[in-house]
């Protein structure tokens, strides 16, 4: 370490992993706004937040599939804190956002959700331990959310509409199916909300090589061109736009195609 340098905390390694989940890849340089604002939160410069997030790349097996390798120079903390990220997204996902939280002195719901989500009745209403549970649910939810879309630089995987308004982050393995790859980026999909539905009822499922697969009961057919199965059909056998980090995972993949397509 070169005089001066002082070394990185747990907490802002924390908020360093948090920040590298929710950036496109590709904008993680130190012009970034949200690098500056992390890097002020923190008392580090944008350049030594940037440097860590290309740290926390070497250690992503998302870019390593990729033949990305990312900066060499980490710390055996930067591998402890991205081994925690992906042996409990649940949990490291919502203390992550807590403590943004802390740091910024503001409340954990006011980091993740919008003031329209904070002030529905169904939210507002809860007290005690079960609002505890509603916040950690919805934060969650919003992490999950902006990671998928951040991974897919906000473009449906399939159709390739680059409208996050207009994206849903979609579960590969279903919320109630596998609980401990709820908040796994590498279990979401940005889809539009058709594809997203269709990929929740079977008629759709993506393969573990990354090709989209459209039910046969619809190839059957001979579809009005403005009919919502010839949207469909028009994307069968077309591979993916894959995301810049946190590739699906092929297992997940493989098992919705074994479980959940209608073939």
């Amino acid at each position: 370490m070169k005089a001066g340098q002082r070394l990185w905390t747990r907490d802002e390694l924390v908020l360093a992993v948090n920040l590298y989940c929710k950036l496109t890849f590709g904008k993680m340089h130190q012009g970034n706004p949200d690098i500056i604002r992390l890097a002020a939160i923190i008392g580090r410069t944008p350049g030594s937040v940037s440097r860590k997030l290309t740290n926390f790349a070497s250690l992503d097996p998302s870019l390593h599939a990729r033949q990305i390798k990312g900066s060499t120079n980490r710390g055996t903390l930067d591998a402890q804190i991205w081994d925690e990220f992906y042996d409990r997204w649940e949990d490291v996902a919502f203390e992550s956002e807590a403590l943004l939280a802390k740091y910024t002195g503001v409340t954990v719901e006011a980091i993740a959700l919008s003031p329209a989500e904070q002030s529905e009745e169904t939210f507002v209403l809860v007290e005690g331990k079960e609002r505890e549970r509603l916040v950690k649910i919805r934060v969650n939810q919003s992490f999950f959310r902006k990671t998928v879309l951040a991974a897919y630089n906000n473009t449906c995987c399939i159709t390739g509409l680059r409208q996050p308004q207009l994206l849903v982050a979609g579960h590969i393995l279903r919320w109630s199916d596998s609980a401990e790859n709820r908040m796994n980026p590498r279990n979401g999909l940005a889809l539009t909300p058709l594809f997203d539905r269709a990929f929740e009822l079977g008629y759709v499922t993506i393969t573990p090589d990354y090709l989209v697969k459209v039910a046969s009961e619809f190839r059957k057919k001979r579809p009005d061109p403005a009919a919502v199965e010839y949207q469909l059909l028009s994307y069968d056998q077309q591979k993916i736009r894959l995301p810049g980090k946190f590739l699906p995972d092929p297992v997940f993949l493989q098992q919705h195609n074994d479980t959940r397509f209608r073939g």
